[in-house]
């Protein structure tokens, strides 16, 4: 990959990751409930769920996804109901117990919040045809792809590590002025909203009739 390919894929990266979606949703909840320090575990599951999207379209498999209607409507259907999970989860969480420090007592385990973020982006099948149909531009077929992918997953998860760095610590910030309980649950009410929203919006994706 040439340096001018791959500075233009950098570009096309940063705007991918700073597309506000269900990845930066789910770092400012972490972010809002663990801090974060502790938010990293749920970008780290967003990261290797992104690397799941970037091996699927690598593989082939995001071809079978764009043109298979039931493949896209199950995963489809598993991500909505997955985001409508957290929504709930999200609007019945209590008050976190926050010291002076601003740091959240008796977290979420970390797996659980690898676990989540990595379902985050697992679930969302329109990333993989939106990869599907993005990712080839910057691939040479005359060279070896598997070198030219690794240099794109490499890529993509490093922007994508300091945007949702970025998200989480902005909601991060934001907890250390939140302190009452009543703060804490209006808040938490708001991004459950989101995650309402983002179900009800990929629930609306249709896969992309065939040319």
């Amino acid at each position: 990959m040439s340096w001018q390919v791959w500075l233009g894929f950098l570009g096309a990266a940063w705007v991918i990751s700073l597309s506000p979606g269900a990845g930066a949703i789910a770092s400012m909840s972490a972010g809002l409930g663990h801090g974060l320090r502790r938010g990293y575990w749920n970008i780290l599951g967003l990261q290797l769920g992104l690397l799941l999207q970037i091996a699927i379209v690598a593989a082939g498999v995001g071809a079978l996804l764009a043109s298979s209607t039931v493949a896209f409507t199950v995963v489809k259907w598993f991500g909505v109901a997955y985001l409508a999970y957290l929504g709930v989860r999200q609007w019945r969480s209590t008050p976190a117990d926050v010291s002076a420090d601003g740091a959240v007592r008796e977290p979420e385990s970390a797996f659980a919040m690898t676990v989540r973020g990595f379902l985050v982006n697992a679930g969302n099948p329109k990333a993989v045809v939106f990869m599907l149909a993005v990712l080839p531009q910057f691939l040479d077929p005359a060279r070896p792809l598997a070198p030219q992918y690794a240099i794109i997953a490499a890529t993509m998860v490093c922007v994508d590590v300091v945007v949702m760095t970025g998200y989480t610590g902005l909601a991060a910030r934001v907890l250390t002025y939140m302190r009452s309980p009543g703060q804490q649950r209006v808040t938490s009410r708001v991004f459950a909203g989101l995650f309402f929203a983002a179900a009800g919006f990929l629930s609306l994706v249709r896969r992309a009739a065939p040319v």
